[in-house]
């Protein structure tokens, strides 16, 4: 038969309208045949909502994409051509405990940095690798597309950890800085170009140009001030100093902020938590109303209010990838990918996110040589977290764990570093099988 098979694990996702828009959209040159709704028990109810959606707005642009809805990851994944992975170990309620405890110590609790971001590590990367077991029996030519976050730290786990070749990590953030730009230098965002180079939630724009001019040191005078114009709606944006921005001369991405800006933003999410609580809880609200709009059987597009969302525009990123891999678009993309000497900072083996020419053979990293000095130990503090994290991940070791905790920037001392992961093993144990094995 002809045509493409794509399956979405995590298929009962908020964001999956936007992932069915963009097939719709590239129909013509991206022929799905057939899309694979995934989810667990636990979202088979939002996965009947969202399913049902999608198959009216299907019917509504006229393309004869077929929707499968199940619970069963095996016989989706059969034969299947690209895989994408949008999963919450744990839902919202592990995200809560992820935000709200770190802060109890004085520490940022936030989803994919610090604390938080290394407890996802922990729950997510088991059940991508078993997918990636799956993968290899079932499926074995398809690409994985992942974009569970935190997105650097499983595609470092997938590279090292399983024998699959064939995985891209993809986040929303650089998307998010090009629309970013675009707005602030007042053009539209297909003349604008940066060379992404850096990690997942780490990366920097080395270079912005409109209509191929390089244009970084203007928006850099632009970027100061009480707002910077480029952000995420999950993060605050307070702008820059003047004089640290222009001593930097690159483009820090919207999470930099944790790292060069963290006791502001720490007081920002312990005055949010004490008045509309932590992010986790503002989202679940979110959802909430986004789930009641699904079930509108009048509905038939996206609406427009999942822009509120942290991620919106992942799914268009991800649209896009597949669609320049099965076309051999050659276009260029930033994605998180085996370095393969692209960034010279960083070991060749590791999981980047750099510009890649997209092929049919998958992505080509662009060669940056190495970062600037002033971000280049930053970058490196993070790919070390992320390989420990990893490895703790995958052996449920308590001692990788306390040392992932410990070298985050974020963390401030071994001993809090100690605390704050007792206490989150405790809350998370049971999504953490690998650190509570049976005593033999």
């Amino acid at each position: 038969m002809s045509g493409i098979k794509i399956v979405t694990i995590g298929g009962g996702s908020s964001y999956t309208p936007e992932l069915v828009e963009g097939f719709i959209k590239r129909y013509d040159e991206l022929p799905v045949r057939e899309l694979w709704l995934v989810d667990i028990p636990a979202g088979q109810k939002k996965l009947e909502i969202v399913g049902a959606l999608a198959k009216r707005m299907v019917e509504k642009a006229g393309v004869p994409i077929e929707i499968h809805l199940t619970l069963d990851r095996k016989k989706a994944l059969e034969g299947a051509d690209f895989v994408t992975t949008q999963i919450r170990v744990g839902l919202l309620d592990a995200r809560i405990k992820d935000e709200k405890i770190p802060l109890k110590y004085g520490v940022i609790g936030q989803e994919t940095n610090g604390p938080g971001g290394l407890f996802k590590g922990l729950r997510t990367i088991p059940v991508i690798m078993d997918i990636c077991r799956d993968m290899e029996e079932l499926c074995p030519d398809a690409w994985l597309i992942n974009f569970t976050n935190p997105a650097g730290m499983v595609t470092e786990a997938v590279l090292r950890h399983t024998n699959r070749k064939k995985v891209i990590g993809l986040c929303n953030v650089p998307i998010g800085m090009k629309m970013g730009v675009a707005s602030v230098m007042g053009v539209d965002e297909s003349r604008v170009h940066i060379d992404f180079a850096g990690l997942n939630h780490m990366v920097f724009g080395l270079g912005v140009y409109v209509d191929g001019e390089n244009v970084t040191s203007q928006l850099i005078e632009k970027l100061s001030g009480e707002q910077s114009g480029i952000t995420m709606k999950n993060i605050l944006d307070i702008g820059w100093d003047k004089d640290f921005i222009k001593a930097l001369g690159i483009l820090p991405c919207p999470y930099h902020r944790y790292y060069y800006q963290t006791r502001t933003m720490l007081e920002h999410e312990l005055e949010e938590a004490q008045k509309t609580g932590t992010r986790a809880e503002v989202v679940k609200k979110v959802e909430e109303e986004l789930f009641e709009l699904y079930k509108d059987p009048d509905l038939s597009i996206k609406p427009p209010q999942l822009e509120k969302r942290g991620g919106a525009y992942y799914s268009e990123a991800a649209c896009n990838l597949i669609y320049s891999i099965y076309n051999d678009k050659r276009d260029i993309q930033p994605v998180n990918v085996r370095n393969n000497g692209a960034i010279a900072s960083i070991p060749d083996d590791s999981a980047v996110e750099v510009n890649c020419v997209i092929t049919r053979e998958g992505p080509i990293p662009l060669a940056v040589g190495d970062l600037p000095v002033p971000v280049r130990g930053l970058v490196q503090q993070i790919k070390s977290f992320e390989r420990v994290a990893a490895e703790a991940a995958v052996t449920g070791d308590y001692l990788q764990a306390l040392l992932a905790m410990t070298i985050n920037p974020l963390v401030s001392t071994d001993a809090i570093a100690k605390k704050i992961l007792d206490e989150m093993l405790e809350a998370h144990k049971d999504y953490l099988p690998q650190f509570f094995k049976p005593v033999s």
